[in-house]
């Protein structure tokens, strides 16, 4: 099955999108070696245990990388490029954690030199007690229908 992403014409502001994901141990460790931070925050339960999160947490950068994969699927096949992309990290997340992450588009800025045109968005992800883990803000280039 082959999905096709919203083209830039069918975007509007307003628009929402979004995934439900659970955290694995595979994701930790993946993580850690796809990004060679080995700390014991990320690795090492029992030093984890005695710190402010009481547990393992996944690295922010792939927690930043699962957040912004709903964006990539909307925009399969129309993406141009990814072009900027801000989270800010608002409480840990943990291996079983299950992230419902939700997009919505701001604003729109046509780019005819580009055959389409900049989406605005920004997002929420919250854990599966509804505490909001990360928020973060996105700008991607789109390309118009043929």
């Amino acid at each position: 099955m082959v999905f096709h992403g919203k083209w830039y014409d069918e975007v509007s502001v307003g628009d929402t999108f979004g995934t439900r994901l659970t955290v694995t141990e595979a994701h930790l460790v993946l993580a850690a070696g796809l990004f060679g931070d080995f700390n014991p925050l990320h690795v090492d339960e029992v030093f984890a245990r005695q710190s402010r999160f009481g547990g393992r947490i996944l690295h922010g950068p792939f927690t930043s990388a699962l957040i912004s994969s709903p964006v990539g699927m909307y925009f399969a096949g129309t993406a141009i490029a990814y072009m900027e992309h801000a989270c800010r990290f608002k409480a840990p997340v943990k291996p079983g954690d299950t992230l419902a992450t939700d997009w919505t588009v701001t604003a729109t800025l046509d780019k005819p030199k580009h055959k389409g045109g900049i989406v605005v968005m920004t997002c929420s992800s919250r854990n599966q007690s509804g505490e909001v883990v990360v928020e973060a803000d996105g700008k991607i280039l789109v390309a118009s229908a043929p």
